[in-house]
């Protein structure tokens, strides 16, 4: 019977699960408060600059910090079934493993982009009021769109690397420490030691990124930066779906 429930349902099932618990309003309400906040706030007091890119880079300063929540939010949509046990209801419904976390991902990557979309253009419309740039800061400059939507892309494959991490070790406070240990503890300590290994091991590790900017980390291309994040990502969510269907609940 739940084999042939179409996978359209199975992600409506999924966004009524996700719309129905307070962490995700609560990580929801947060992240546009903080990064709609340290948005606003770079561009104040980033009075000009000479580019309309660079300007926008500035004003998406919050999002350093606000992808936190979305970490928060991605290993919360997977590990609050395990922890309450409503777990056992999702996979009678649904017993394929694999696609039920997919509609999970699905739904969660959705509401990071919409998110991140939202705030992305509040960013944009901060530093074209609060920050003088020759020529303005136009949504259609290329730099600010590339900009945008690197931003976009990035929180979102932030996401789905909380959703694999949540798979993968079933525990809100192992995959929360994981995730923000190898994302925001380990990188900015190898950049201070500051040694060739460190740095190339910085290079190799997930971060926050703010536009096309490592936070707090070794810099790198924003090309290398969403590979790398995006190969973290498939491999948390590969080994979390195949561990997700070989666990006993």
């Amino acid at each position: 019977m739940s084999r042939g429930v179409p996978f359209g349902s199975v992600v409506a099932s999924e966004w009524t699960k996700l719309r129905s618990v307070r962490s995700t309003w609560w990580c929801t309400a947060l992240y546009l408060l903080v990064v709609a906040t340290g948005g606003w706030f770079g561009a104040a007091i980033t009075q000009s600059a000479p580019r309309a890119d660079i300007a926008v880079s500035s004003a998406l300063t919050g999002f350093g910090f606000g992808q936190v929540l979305v970490v928060v939010l991605g290993i919360l949509a997977v590990t609050a079934e395990f922890r309450t046990g409503m777990v056992l209801a999702s996979l009678t419904a649904v017993p394929g493993r694999g696609r039920l976390l997919l509609a999970k991902t699905v739904v969660v990557a959705g509401w990071c982009v919409l998110l991140t979309a939202v705030l992305a253009v509040f960013c944009w419309f901060a530093a074209s009021r609060l920050t003088a740039v020759e020529g303005g800061v136009p949504l259609t400059d290329p730099g600010v769109l590339r900009q945008l939507w690197l931003q976009v892309a990035s929180a979102t494959l932030t996401g789905v690397l909380a959703v694999g991490l949540g798979a993968l070790l079933r525990s809100s406070a192992g995959a929360l420490g994981t995730a923000l240990g190898a994302m925001l503890v380990l990188p900015p300590v190898l950049a201070i030691m500051g040694s060739e290994q460190s740095l190339r091991i910085a290079r190799v590790l997930p971060v926050f990124r703010v536009g096309d900017e490592a936070f707090f980390s070794v810099q790198t291309s924003w090309q290398t930066g969403l590979v790398v994040l995006g190969g973290w990502a498939a491999v948390a969510w590969v080994l979390g779906a195949v561990l997700l269907s070989r666990r006993d609940v």
